[in-house]
């Protein structure tokens, strides 16, 4: 089996590049890459492969402009399109394409268990530009007869470079500037980055669209409970409306912990159902409260 990973420097990308246990060629602007090209601007001279695992994507950040708004497109949606035209030119296509896409392509603040089936509504630039490259992939895996699995994940963890939502409690909490959003009874769909790169090679052959979860969908009093216990810290609380006050300031501080985006996030519940990757995928998840190795 001959794999195309491309993002393998990224978060993700890392554990999944370590679960294909050096059978896989890499795809990306760094030198280290098998493949040297920034595929937001340039399509890419490739070789066969058997499978595609196309995990490069901008995320984590609100954008302050239109500028920074285009970049999501570019890199998530145009960088779709360049790896696309590379496979293209080859003399066959990959049997499988595996897209690592978000939830936030369902465009939800809260919710609880939404399937895969619910309507696409996306109201940021980045799950916007995530459902455009689901919906090319979809139509140009249906010409070209590949099988297309798209990955639709929440909050990932994977120790103390966690990105998102779940990291940033992670730091707050460890350099104790961390306080509760009100009750903290609000739950999170999350899922360990270990176990999404273990069942990667498992998808070869596969395809439909699946949310992975841990199943366990802790809520941020349980999270945070688990974090500061591990860095023994003390959670403290503080008054939501100073919260909303502060996280104006970060509205217009990019370094500043919290802002109206994440706050937002914080105080509703929102929740992801995975029983279809259980039942066609054989995805059995571990919970990552009690199994998130904060360490490496």
């Amino acid at each position: 089996m001959k794999y195309l990973l491309t993002g393998a420097s990224g978060f993700l990308g890392n554990y999944i590049n370590k679960s294909l246990s050096g059978k896989v060629l890499s795809l990306g602007r760094s030198k280290s890459n098998d493949f040297q090209f920034d595929l937001s601007v340039e399509v890419p001279e490739l070789t066969p492969i058997d499978m595609v695992i196309h995990s490069a994507g901008l995320a984590h950040r609100i954008p302050k402009n239109k500028e920074e708004e285009s970049q999501f497109y570019k890199v998530n949606l145009d960088g779709t399109k360049n790896l696309i035209a590379a496979l293209d030119q080859l003399d066959r296509h990959p049997q499988t394409f595996v897209f690592i896409s978000s939830v936030a392509v369902y465009g939800l603040d809260q919710g609880k268990m939404v399937l895969e089936s619910t309507q696409l509504n996306p109201q940021t630039p980045y799950g916007k530009s995530k459902r455009d490259a689901e919906l090319f992939l979809i139509q140009w895996a249906e010409q070209r007869e590949v099988n297309l699995v798209i990955l639709r994940l929440p909050l990932i963890a994977g120790g103390e470079n966690t990105p998102g939502n779940l990291g940033a409690m992670i730091k707050a909490i460890k350099n104790n500037y961390y306080f509760r959003v009100g009750d903290g009874f609000a739950r999170k769909s999350v899922v360990l980055a270990e176990d999404i790169a273990k069942l990667i090679p498992s998808l070869h052959g596969k395809q439909g669209v699946f949310n992975l979860t841990d199943g366990q969908h802790p809520s941020l009093a349980e999270l945070d409970k688990y974090l500061s216990g591990f860095y023994k810290k003390k959670v403290r609380k503080i008054n939501f409306r100073l919260l909303q006050y502060l996280a104006k300031i970060g509205d217009l501080l990019p370094f500043f912990p919290l802002n109206t985006y994440r706050l937002e996030k914080l105080s509703h519940s929102l929740t992801f159902d995975d029983q279809e990757a259980r039942k066609n995928l054989g995805w059995n998840p571990r919970p990552v409260i009690s199994n998130l190795d904060l360490k490496s």
